[in-house]
């Protein structure tokens, strides 16, 4: 897999960030985007010896678009110059929590796990929920130091502990949390080598794996809204 071809597009995409460059340069895009597939097929295999509940993923099906919704910000630009995909037993959907990668140029990219979206109250409580009742199994998993080494719990905070819940609960500072994500930065050097950037990647998704399932745990029951 040519790693090297999806930073290089990636590159001028960010210098040419309009619509005019890139109808021009599709069939760059296509085969950028190809070679990001190949990676993710590569991933699935290698993550799949230790997680077999992404072995069935289809690599097109876990993407998402580049095209940017700019209605509410102020940065107009047409494109997120990166290539993002979710590896979990449902694809793509935000749950179950899987793996997250983005291949982002200038040192931007990222292994990630965890529940990224903070938008579904039920899946916020279901957390606190889980949370409150389980509190040792959660420091078991943050606390070890193979993982403090490596990521540090993330995610969209309130300024105090919500109602209904103990303010002096062992967790109470991630009760505060409206997701809980860690991520693990990877340099443009590490994601040129595509063999390089698949076995780090499952290594570092392995120790979070403790993590996701967690959270997945937590989520069991949870339904995805339908529109």
């Amino acid at each position: 897999m040519n790693t090297e071809l999806i930073l290089n597009y990636l590159s001028s995409l960010c210098e040419n960030n309009n619509r005019e460059w890139y109808h021009a340069h599709k069939a760059d895009y296509q085969a950028a985007n190809a070679e990001f597939e190949t990676l993710l097929q590569e991933l699935i295999w290698k993550i799949g010896e230790t997680d077999k509940s992404i072995l069935s993923c289809a690599p097109k099906e876990l993407t998402f678009k580049l095209v940017r919704d700019t209605r509410f910000s102020h940065d107009k630009s047409p494109y997120n110059p990166a290539f993002r995909a979710h590896i979990s037993g449902h694809g793509k959907l935000p749950i179950p929590v899987g793996y997250y990668l983005m291949i982002k140029p200038g040192g931007q990219s990222f292994l990630g796990g965890g529940l990224f979206a903070d938008m579904f109250k039920e899946a916020t409580a279901m957390v606190r929920d889980y949370l409150t009742a389980y509190p040792e199994e959660w420091e078991q998993i943050t606390e070890a130091a193979d993982f403090k080494k490596l990521f540090r719990v993330q995610g969209t905070a309130l300024k105090r502990v919500p109602a209904g819940y103990d303010k002096e609960h062992p967790c109470a500072e991630y009760l505060k949390y409206k997701s809980w994500y860690v991520e693990y930065p990877v340099s443009d050097d590490v994601v040129r080598n595509g063999d390089s950037l698949v076995t780090l990647a499952a290594e570092i998704f392995k120790k979070m794996k403790p993590f996701n399932s967690y959270l997945n745990r937590a989520l069991a029951d949870f339904q995805m809204p339908t529109r």
